[in-house]
């Protein structure tokens, strides 16, 4: 046995791989997992959401439509976000604002610098956005799709952006221009509210659009970007049977997992 040996080494190094396997090297932060990418349940019968103002519970999301695609959303906690930010909105100045490259009316270039977050559908470097943000009780991400004019095709130019809070998935299609194939709807998963355009030329057609809604099945449908050339009339004959509506008096409406309606709805705000 050569002099130098230690009949303790043995043990040592056992200990230092206990200590490895116990305690492995720190890894980066886990993202906040999306409970709208799991597989949705059958929801209960419920009531029709209601129009109401006043402070939130824990259950509850509002949504003030504010013109074109412009949704603003509340959580219970005070986060609100400003859906397709053009730079300006008549309210208090958003906590988050998302916003798509179609052009103009749909991003600025000078966002607010009271804006916490500005989340864009596009990447200004170059290949896909991705957004995975978590405030308070709010998780954000999204899913892109293409921009088309003409013959040309702009990859992941344009986001669908998804909203989750107070167990709800809400869906914002931005400057929607093609179908989605399977590969979109599995990385959107279940929306219980989807924000549409409904403008029939400049984004899809009615028709392309109606489809989109038909596959989704939310509880509620929000028109937005109705620019003439179709009406919500003739968004809500193109959906046919199994779809219900309402044109609301207000442009505002509350709503919880426990109040949505039990039949796909749209509902028109006041304004559009």
């Amino acid at each position: 046995m050569p002099s130098h040996y230690n009949p303790m080494m043995p043990c040592l190094w056992c200990i230092a791989l206990m200590c490895v396997l116990i305690f492995p090297a720190p890894t980066r932060a886990q993202e906040k997992p999306s409970t709208c990418l799991s597989i949705a349940n059958a929801l209960p019968s419920v009531i029709f959401a209601s129009l109401t103002s006043g402070t939130l519970s824990p259950y509850q999301v509002r949504i003030t439509f504010k013109g074109h695609s412009t949704y603003l959303i509340q959580s219970a906690s005070g986060v609100s976000i400003a859906t397709d930010y053009s730079g300006f909105i008549d309210s208090n100045v958003p906590r988050v604002v998302t916003m798509n490259h179609a052009h103009d009316t749909h991003y600025t270039e000078y966002p607010d610098p009271g804006i916490e977050y500005v989340l864009r559908g596009w990447n200004p470097e170059g290949g896909a956005a991705r957004h995975h943000l978590s405030v308070e009780d709010v998780l954000i991400r999204n899913v892109t799709t293409d921009i088309i004019i003409g013959n040309s095709r702009i990859r992941d130019d344009n986001s669908i952006f998804i909203y989750e809070i107070a167990g709800l998935c809400i869906g914002h299609l931005g400057h929607l221009h093609h179908e989605l194939g399977d590969d979109h709807y599995a990385r959107i998963g279940r929306l219980d509210i989807v924000m549409v355009p409904i403008d029939g030329a400049m984004t899809q057609s009615l028709g392309g659009m109606a489809k989109i809604v038909k596959r989704l099945r939310s509880r509620i449908i929000l028109p937005m970007h109705a620019r003439g050339w179709a009406t919500p009339a003739d968004f809500i004959a193109m959906l046919g049977e199994g779809f219900d509506h309402k044109y609301l008096e207000a442009r505002q409406i509350t709503v919880s997992l426990n109040n949505l309606p039990d039949r796909p709805t749209v509902l028109v705000p006041s304004g559009l």
